[in-house]
């Protein structure tokens, strides 16, 4: 299937995510953090799995440097976090967040994002080929 990303700065966050993921098909590279995941995106990357909140360069902040860069600004993004607020998910789609999962992540709702972030891509795919 596809390659995606898991940037947590929690093992046990990486490994939920991750074993989930690999149940239906997925490749997996996980990051520590967002300073780790920014030195290991590649154009493989399909799709990026990032907490929010993480030391040295939290989820935000990793969206907003994916979108500055040429490469990689139109992988999609979906943001875990237990916040709420409609303040800074607001503060998330105007740096770039495809989507948002609120914490604890079920897998019905982690196979839900990334099936409509993927449907997403699929539907923009096919009207660039036209």
């Amino acid at each position: 299937m596809s390659e995606i990303m898991i940037v947590d700065d929690t093992a046990s966050g990486r490994y939920i995510i991750s074993a989930l993921l690999k149940e239906e098909g997925h490749e997996v590279i996980e990051a520590v953090d967002g300073k780790d995941a920014l030195e290991k995106i590649n154009p493989s990357v399909k799709m990026v799995i990032t907490d929010l909140h993480m030391p040295h360069v939290n989820g935000l902040e990793l969206v907003k440097r994916i979108r500055e860069n040429p490469d990689y600004k139109a992988i999609p993004v979906i943001m875990v976090s237990s916040e709420s607020e409609e303040e800074i998910k607001a503060e998330g789609r105007a740096a770039g967040v495809t989507e948002w999962i609120d914490k604890p992540v079920s897998a019905g709702k982690l196979r839900d994002a990334v099936g409509r972030v993927f449907d997403i891509l699929k539907s923009v795919n096919k009207c660039i080929s036209k």
